[in-house]
């Protein structure tokens, strides 16, 4: 057997420049020194008033708060490497630091708290436009079994087949196999590949990280039990839809007002349109949103096309910011829904679902959701092969459901209301 390679990035020049350590400072300096400096002066920065000071310490936590996130976001979740992450996250930890000032009625230099967000908002993105091609992952794979060859045709990673069980000249971030399909000469590899500090991945958990979707039509009793979520974190979930929803109800009952009269003036018919959907525990609930259509009780379920003509002026806007949905912040008090989740659906598609689809009904083991990994990461599905590309994401969700899946969620949607991603 050859030697393998050794892993990327190891000589001494990449370490240092591609280093989280080298990243922070040059982020801290560009994002924080600097708009201190051209606002106050170098003299400043080495002996600071106190008001100096905590405009300082302030806008130093949030860059580097800011910097910790984009990073971990990056590793853990998939997707995580998309630029999209970086408005949504900046936008979230200087204001929550500003609204923490403000509360504490600490006196905190808005325009440097500001300057900062924007060129930190910049510099990220330079720094990710910079740094993509060397942080993009790259992976050898050992071609055979289940979810190698879909890896290997993933467009956002640098993934080759390895023909031999040999590295050759390349270097990679790790290397993939099916663990369940790999002889005695593929172990041997592996076990030189982790002697030589290169991380050997199975395919099925790399496919399911990487894409954020898991194979419906390949799982064991064994994966069924693991997807069970945990009774304390539901728990914790609900405490925090409810919060929430009361919290944010002085911003959100203004908006419902104006949408209900709107929706009023334009058509005939019902403010609120109720439907019945399946929800927890395959039960029918009464869902309810903002009429964005023209009203046909009478009217056969189907799908909303992209261009639907019942789909009035009002419709489109309130569809594409999402701005229908608010009235389903009823359902969440009510113990329905909750604010992330799968998506429920009509029970007639439930029935034809159920029929076609392996497992289907397990998407019901959590509550449903007014946005979800689904939406955020497929958009809107109007074909039976969408809908099995959706259920996939629906059990990514389920199997990795926590608190930070929920917050990566909140985020994606904000973009999505922001660019109307998947809306009909």
């Amino acid at each position: 057997m050859k030697p393998t390679s050794p892993r990327r990035f190891k000589r001494l020049h990449e370490q240092i420049l591609l280093s989280r350590a080298f990243s922070l400072l040059l982020s801290w300096l560009i994002a924080v020194v600097a708009p201190f400096v051209m606002f106050w002066s170098w003299q400043s920065l080495f002996n600071p008033t106190g008001g100096q000071q905590t405009a300082l310490i302030t806008t130093s936590l949030s860059c580097v708060l800011c910097y910790i996130g984009l990073q971990r976001l990056r590793q853990i979740y998939p997707g995580g490497r998309a630029a999209a992450f970086i408005i949504p996250i900046v936008l979230l930890i200087y204001g929550a630091a500003t609204l923490v000032t403000l509360l504490l009625r600490v006196e905190v230099s808005r325009y440097l708290l500001l300057s900062s967000a924007v060129i930190s908002v910049l510099w990220f993105h330079i720094e990710y436009t910079l740094t993509y091609k060397y942080m993009r992952l790259k992976l050898g794979v050992v071609t055979g079994g289940l979810y190698t060859d879909e890896i290997v045709q993933l467009d956002f990673i640098d993934a080759r087949p390895l023909p031999e069980l040999c590295l050759g000249d390349r270097r990679y971030d790790g290397v993939v196999a099916d663990f369940r399909s790999i002889n005695d000469d593929t172990q041997r590899f592996l076990t030189q590949c982790a002697l030589n500090r290169i991380p050997v991945y199975d395919a099925k958990q790399i496919y399911e990280s990487l894409t954020g979707k898991v194979k419906i039509n390949r799982m064991s009793e064994n994966n069924m039990g693991a997807l069970l979520p945990s009774p304390v974190y539901e728990r914790i979930k609900t405490c925090i839809d409810i919060l929430l929803v009361l919290i944010t109800l002085p911003i959100v009952l203004p908006i419902a007002v104006v949408t209900a009269i709107l929706v009023r003036l334009e058509s005939p018919g019902p403010v609120i349109y109720t439907q019945t959907r399946i929800g927890q525990g395959n039960k029918p609930f009464t869902i309810y949103k903002f009429r964005s259509m023209r009203f046909d009780r009478a009217a056969p379920e189907q799908f909303a096309g992209e261009n639907d003509p019942r789909i009035t002026r009002v419709g489109k806007v309130i569809r594409k910011l999402r701005i229908d949905e608010l009235p389903q912040f009823l359902n969440v008090l009510k113990g329905e829904m909750s604010l992330v989740g799968p998506r429920p659906e009509q029970p007639s598609f439930v029935a034809e679902y159920d029929q076609k689809i392996p497992f289907y009904s397990y998407r019901h083991i959590v509550k449903p959701g007014i946005s979800g990994w689904a939406q955020v990461r497929h958009g809107y599905t109007a074909s039976m092969d969408e809908t099995q590309v959706k259920i996939e994401h629906d059990f990514y969700y389920i199997k990795n459901c926590s608190l930070g899946l929920d917050l990566i969620i909140a985020i994606l949607t904000i973009k999505i209301m922001l660019t109307g991603f998947g809306a009909r």
